[in-house]
């Protein structure tokens, strides 16, 4: 029953949303990482996790105790002994099916860290493969749902890279024939795959997996995107779009039945500010499509000033979509029967007065959203988005069946250097039934 809770999750939530019924009282954990270097070193990083029982106490979900594990300790250690460097900034973090793994994505180092979940052990480490210019990042490394792979953005690098995978016995395997080379390929009507006009930056952000784990949706820095064969040797790109169909800096994604919500937003340089949401199919894939087919529904486009989507997840039964503003503290919600906006959540307030929210998961009951929450000295994107004052978990009271939310409680997370400077800044997020 666990494995097939997970299953579920994965179908309609990136880091964990949409369980079945019998399974809503679940006991849970939240996962959340701080991403700064752990004290004293320049790498590692702090590893928070909650019990879902003591955030959900309203007011006192600030005082929710958490059990911290130093990644600058065992897991740096693993990560140097099989790759003769440490991880430095863990970014991401997303669990196999059934939960027994947690896969944390190191996005200035490009190594992928796998973790026992249950005893919080590193059991592996495997650093990606350099690209362009000699770069390898990890922004994102999530599992399949089937657990076959562990599909990697390999962000700088500029490459997608895949790991064989095999949950059940430990075994993890970069598979260099698999991965494809963003910025030098051709696109299968005979395109660059990177192009000034088409797609001017083909940084790989978010790989998203669809259900039945064969298509990854792989968002784009500069804009556009490509859906991917994830089965084939090499992995075989099967749609291609363009910057004016999908903008830049897609972020995340949830799958609902048959549509796949994607968006992009703001947060670099070039791109300062934006928000979309895209609705996808998850089939009609075929290289043999023109570009841009078949084509997405914008569901909705925020140009304005501020602007920013980023995390996302769905409501209990899948009923609402909840996409992060992180620019302007505030949540869109999207009745996914219509693709409405319905409201849009107002974050800002006594409980903190910039919280920044990044990613965001639902708890199994549907009672709480969570929100990782970023800090005064944010270590990724651009400041003028990314900069918080109240690092740690947001604790979101549902309300509305799904429809709204207050926010209850920021669950701390601190990292103060020597010239008492906060350094915490946490961006990864994730939920594991206990």
């Amino acid at each position: 029953m666990l494995k097939t809770l997970r299953w579920l999750a994965a179908a309609c939530g990136l880091f964990g949303a949409c369980v079945p019924a019998a399974l809503a009282e679940a006991p849970y954990e939240v996962w959340a990482i701080d991403q700064s270097n752990s004290p004293g070193v320049a790498y590692g990083g702090t590893l928070y996790v909650f019990d879902g029982a003591d955030l959900e106490r309203g007011q006192a979900g600030a005082q929710a105790p958490a059990e911290k594990v130093d990644l600058g300790a065992a897991a740096a250690a693993l990560c140097f002994a099989r790759t003769g460097a440490f991880p430095v900034r863990p970014h991401m973090l997303a669990f196999n099916t059934g939960g027994t793994h947690a896969v944390i994505s190191f996005v200035a180092s490009g190594h992928v860290l796998i973790v026992a979940a249950a005893s919080r052990e590193p059991i592996e480490c495997i650093r990606t493969s350099a690209g362009a210019g000699g770069a390898r990042q990890v922004h994102l490394a999530i599992p399949s749902p089937d657990g076959s792979y562990i599909a990697v953005a390999n962000q700088n690098g500029k490459l997608f890279e895949r790991i064989d995978s095999d949950f059940a016995n430990d075994r993890f395997t970069l598979n260099p024939a698999a991965g494809i080379d963003l910025a030098g390929c051709t696109t299968p009507n005979g395109a660059p795959c990177q192009d000034p006009a088409l797609r001017p930056d083909n940084a790989p952000i978010c790989p998203i997996v669809e259900a039945a784990s064969r298509y990854v949706f792989v968002t784009l820095r500069g804009g556009g995107l490509f859906v991917v064969d994830a089965k084939a040797t090499p992995m075989a790109i099967v749609a291609e779009y363009d910057i004016d169909t999908v903008h830049p800096n897609g972020c995340l994604g949830v799958q609902v039945g048959s549509k796949m919500y994607l968006d992009s937003g703001g947060g670099t340089a070039t791109h300062l500010y934006g928000a979309d949401i895209y609705a996808f199919p998850v089939s009609g894939y075929a290289a043999t499509n023109p570009p841009n087919i078949p084509a997405p529904k914008v569901v909705l486009s925020d140009p304005s000033a501020g602007a920013d989507a980023h995390g996302a997840t769905l409501s209990k039964h899948a009923r609402y979509l909840w996409v992060a503003d992180r620019g302007r503290n505030s949540v869109w919600v999207i009745d996914t029967a219509t693709d409405n906006l319905v409201n849009i959540v107002g974050l800002a307030g006594a409980v903190s007065d910039d919280p920044t929210p990044d990613l965001m998961v639902t708890s199994p009951n549907g009672s709480h959203v969570y929100l990782s929450l970023r800090g005064p000295n944010p270590l990724t994107a651009d400041p003028h988005v990314s900069t918080g004052s109240t690092p740690g978990v947001g604790v979101v009271k549902v309300t509305q069946g799904g429809r709204s939310g207050v926010f209850e409680a920021v669950a701390p997370a601190s990292n103060v250097d020597a010239a008492g400077i906060e350094r915490a800044d946490v961006h990864a997020l994730s939920l594991r039934l206990k």
